[in-house]
């Protein structure tokens, strides 16, 4: 599942990576987003059979321009909705390490049967 998140974001045109990969003296691109798996419990079970899984994730976008950190994560989760993933949120603030940018994140969720 981590290839169709890791796709998705791409589509966008920003950086993507692994929340907490920046190395402490990278500087940060003026724009980008994070991911991280959140989980990936049992869905149910049935005659002691795992019956697929869920997978989570949670979804980071940073900007130097706050205004972006809203019209690019609504863009996003509307790819994710698009490509089946379920979404129960329009977003919420996140922190940033850096002064200069602002941040929103969403949890998005994709069961594999």
């Amino acid at each position: 599942m981590v290839d169709d998140v890791l796709n998705i974001l791409a589509m966008t045109g920003y950086e993507v990576y692994r929340q907490g990969s920046l190395a402490g003296n990278e500087e940060y691109p003026d724009s980008f987003f994070t991911f991280w798996e959140v989980g990936s419990p049992d869905h149910a079970h049935y005659d002691n059979r795992r019956y697929g899984t869920e997978w989570a994730y949670e979804v980071n976008f940073y900007s130097t321009d706050p205004d972006l950190t809203y019209s690019v994560l609504d863009e996003v989760i509307a790819a994710f909705e698009r490509a089946g993933w379920t979404v129960p949120s329009r977003g919420n603030d996140v922190r940033s390490d850096e002064p200069t940018h602002t941040g929103r994140g969403v949890n998005i969720y994709f069961l594999e049967v």
